[in-house]
């Protein structure tokens, strides 16, 4: 009977036992931050893919040629070059808040600006201008990342952001008809310019950096830190430049980023042409392959965390991934070849997710590999080698597509870039270890 009492009095007051430790529970605001990146991605993309879901009806009402809107896309991607490499520096001296602001209020203005244009000139200044300010939403989105997450979340985290691409790619296809339908493809800039100020107020009044935001707990805080501390030496582009990883990095986005790029102003292109459908039927086989793309970029930065925390190191993690990515690329090189629609549609989706997949890896290389003060601007350099490739690619795709009239040589390219990409990093970063600039190994 004494025993009894006693028991029940243990298990009614549980913390009277003074070896029972109540500890507070980690705040999990770091993934509030990347709901707001994510959603400023998918805005990113509406805005940029517009012009290949109103390619048609431009080229039907003003009569431009394969070449005309391949150099649209080519002095975007040129403007995108210059940008990124200049934002990726920029938000390495400001921060992520304040950058991030900047480039939407420009890109926001530069995208508005198209429903007053209407000459091949007139598209291509605002598309110059479009490019520029767009350049800066992935350093500015991966230098936050690396504020808020350690390594062993940050592939994840970036997967999650960078879905949002694809999300932005399958909301275009949905939208930007009906309105174009109704009010006129201007109207479609207009209304979906508007979607960038509504997201840059709440910007602004929520982020803050971790270790002075009132949302995040000490224990939440102590975890975004883990990682080694990186000492506050600034590090110059001299010093970047003379690193392999530097390149490996810069390397692999000249080979991939064209790609995604072609895919997101030509696709629709290609359903236009191969099977003759248009701006009223073509956004459900568009909507499939960005759905597609989602469950790739989240499946690809959870696979590698995943292997992390199975204690995989993190070379063989990232590359593992990268490898499966590559080969659902590959069979992309028939898609010109499948007279179902819809088999089409699973060969490019299959590529978009396997391209997706590969990038959230490469995407996390810089802060896997640089100090976190060196991080935007590492990615300003693969971003600017990555948009350079977009740039040959856009006058390749415009050139094939008038002398040729097929998407195949386009979609070969589209196959082998992957394989290229990783074999690039492999030779030039084949452990991944953190980077020697000159003084000795900053972590």
């Amino acid at each position: 009977m004494r025993w009894s009492r006693r028991f029940r009095s243990l298990r009614l007051n549980p913390i009277s036992d003074p070896n029972v430790i109540d500890r507070p529970a980690m705040s999990r605001y770091r993934w509030v931050i990347c709901a707001l990146l994510f959603a400023a991605t998918s805005i990113n993309y509406v805005d940029r893919q517009i012009i290949g879901v109103l390619k048609p009806t431009l080229q039907h009402e003003y009569g431009w040629t394969e070449s005309s809107y391949s150099d649209v896309i080519f002095w975007f991607q040129a403007a995108y070059a210059l940008g990124y490499l200049g934002f990726g520096r920029l938000i390495d001296k400001i921060g992520a808040r304040l950058g991030y602001a900047t480039v939407v209020v420009l890109w926001t203005a530069a995208h508005i600006a198209h429903a007053f244009v209407s000459t091949i000139g007139g598209f291509i200044a605002v598309r110059f201008a479009l490019g520029f300010g767009e350049s800066g939403n992935f350093p500015a989105a991966l230098k936050a990342i690396a504020e808020w997450f350690p390594k062993s979340e940050r592939a994840f985290a970036t997967g999650i952001f960078n879905a949002g691409s694809n999300i932005g790619a399958i909301l275009t296809p949905l939208i930007v008809p009906g309105i174009t339908l109704a009010m006129g493809w201007r109207a479609a800039f207009v209304v979906t310019g508007s979607f960038s100020l509504v997201w840059l107020v709440v910007w602004l009044k929520v982020y803050r950096q971790p270790s002075v935001h009132p949302r995040v707990n000490r224990e939440e805080l102590t975890f975004i830190t883990s990682d080694p501390s990186a000492n506050g030496e600034r590090i110059s582009w001299r010093r970047l430049l003379r690193v392999r990883e530097t390149w490996a990095y810069a390397t692999a986005r000249f080979l991939i980023d064209p790609i995604w790029w072609m895919f997101l102003f030509w696709l629709p292109d290609f359903f236009a042409k191969r099977y003759s459908l248009d701006l009223r039927n073509f956004g459900p086989p568009l909507v499939v392959v960005y759905a597609v793309s989602d469950i790739g970029s989240i499946a690809g930065g959870l696979m590698s965390s995943k292997l992390i925390r199975l204690r995989v190191n993190l070379n063989s993690a990232r590359k593992l991934t990268m490898l499966l990515a590559s080969v659902l690329v590959f069979p992309v090189m028939f898609a010109m070849y499948a007279d179902n629609l819809w088999m089409a549609v699973a060969l490019v989706g299959m590529a978009t997710a396997g391209h997706q997949a590969f990038s959230v890896n490469l995407y996390t290389f810089p802060s896997d590999v640089f100090p976190k003060q060196a991080v935007a601007s590492v990615v300003g350099i693969g971003g600017t080698a990555g948009a350079v490739g977009g740039m040959l690619m856009a006058k390749y795709a415009g050139w094939v597509l008038d002398a040729v009239g097929t998407y195949t040589p386009i979609f070969i390219v589209a196959a082998a870039a992957y394989w290229l990409a990783l074999a690039a990093l492999q030779f030039l970063a084949p452990r991944m270890n953190a980077v020697a600039l000159g003084h000795g190994k900053i972590q």
